[in-house]
């Protein structure tokens, strides 16, 4: 039973860890290394979470009161790791300007004056 609360709150840790670091993306993108940094561990993170839930499902062991959820937070999780790793090195999948281009143009604009 040890070794199933550990992966409990391994993959629940590790879940909640990508998801600040998923909320706070913009924030990383002011630094070139940043958002691959972010994206990569993100990825690294929930790959990860995902292989610990499909564990503590397989094992038979319950997340918050129900041995059926760990599967479906594992696909989740999966699928956080797949989106996760797209845009990487600033590589515009939407057409639209990041803000912090925009203050780096202007800038720029100004130290040219």
């Amino acid at each position: 039973m040890e070794l199933l609360a550990t992966l409990e709150t391994a993959s629940i840790s590790l879940c909640g860890i990508a998801m600040l670091l998923w909320m706070s993306i913009g924030t990383f993108t002011r630094a070139d290394w940043g958002e691959a940094f972010a994206q990569k561990t993100i990825f690294v993170l929930c790959v990860t979470s995902a292989i610990l839930l499909f564990s503590l499902h397989y094992l038979g062991g319950e997340l918050w009161g129900s041995r059926n959820v760990a599967l479906p937070f594992a696909l989740t999780a999966l699928i956080v790791a797949a989106a996760g790793s797209l845009n990487i090195k600033g590589q515009d999948v939407q057409g639209e300007i990041n803000p912090h281009e925009i203050m780096r143009m202007r800038k720029q604009e100004r130290d040219e004056d």
